[in-house]
This record gives structure tokens, C-alpha cells and sequence, in this order.
């Protein structure tokens, strides 16, 4: 969790950041910075879910209804960081960098608000991954249902 915990705080942060470098182009150092820990901490993330499977594998309950579906929602928690977050940031970052006229779908306020939907979802996977692996509904270990 020390790896998905940075990357959600920084995503969550960046849109902020993003509208109020529009208006105030000084602030878009702090989305750069928010944009940077985000593609570090995504990097460093790829080790949770192998860490997670080698646990698993050594507890021997890979076959757990739970493990299975926060392997799933790690999954699409991942895809959605690396297919639309981190792209828009990088898009954001360019529009806010070049300041010339977009159209209006790709206008970073689109985007940011866009992001901000998107960032969302992804901390909800996470909120519910970490209620899957504190929880453990089915666990035979005296934790869960």
C-alpha cells in the first residue's frame, strides 16, 4: 500500500492543480510536480499486485473469491491510471505549456474536469481493494464472513 497510496493522493490532487494553473500559470509547477509522482508511484505500483500474488501463493489462497476480485479491481484500477489518467496529464501539461487555443474537448478545463471524474473511480477500486484485503470476506482465518 506504500506505492498505491502516493499515486492516488497525486492523481486526486492534479486536476486541482491543473485549473488553477489556468488561471495563474505560476501554479502549474505543482501540477507538474503531482504529474511526476504520479508516473513514479505508477511505476513503482507494478510490484503491489507481485508482491500480492507471491503472498498469496505462498498463504495458499489464490483461489479466494476475494483475492480473485481485488485482483480484478487492481486490474482495472491500473488500466484506467496508465490508458486515460496519466495521458490526460500529459495532455493538460502540454495544452497549459504551448497556451494556444484547443478545441473544446481538448481544452485542459475538459480535461481537468474529466480527470477529476476519472481519479475518482480509481480511488474508489483502490478504497475497495483495501476493504477486500483488510476484510476478507470468506477467510478461513477468523478475519471476515
Amino acid at each position: 500500500m506504500l506505492a498505491v497510496g502516493p499515486v492516488a493522493i497525486a492523481a486526486w490532487m492534479f486536476p486541482r492543480f491543473a485549473r488553477l494553473a489556468l488561471d495563474a500559470p505560476t501554479m502549474g509547477a505543482g501540477a507538474r510536480i503531482l504529474h511526476r509522482i504520479t508516473r513514479i508511484y505508477a511505476a513503482i505500483g507494478v510490484l503491489v499486485p507481485v508482491f500480492g500474488i507471491a503472498t498469496g501463493a505462498g498463504m495458499g489462497i489464490l483461489g479466494s473469491t476475494w483475492l480473485i476480485v481485488s485482483m480484478i479491481l487492481t486490474a482495472l484500477a491500473a488500466a484506467l491510471l496508465i490508458a486515460l489518467i496519466l495521458p490526460n496529464q500529459t495532455r493538460v501539461l502540454r495544452a497549459l505549456d504551448a497556451g494556444e487555443d484547443t478545441p473544446r474537448d481538448l481544452a485542459p478545463d475538459s480535461i481537468t474536469r474529466r480527470l477529476g471524474m476519472l481519479t475518482g473511480v480509481f480511488n474508489l477500486l483502490w478504497v475497495i481493494v483495501v476493504v477486500l484485503m483488510i476484510y476478507r470476506p470468506g477467510s478461513t482465518t477468523g478475519v471476515g464472513l
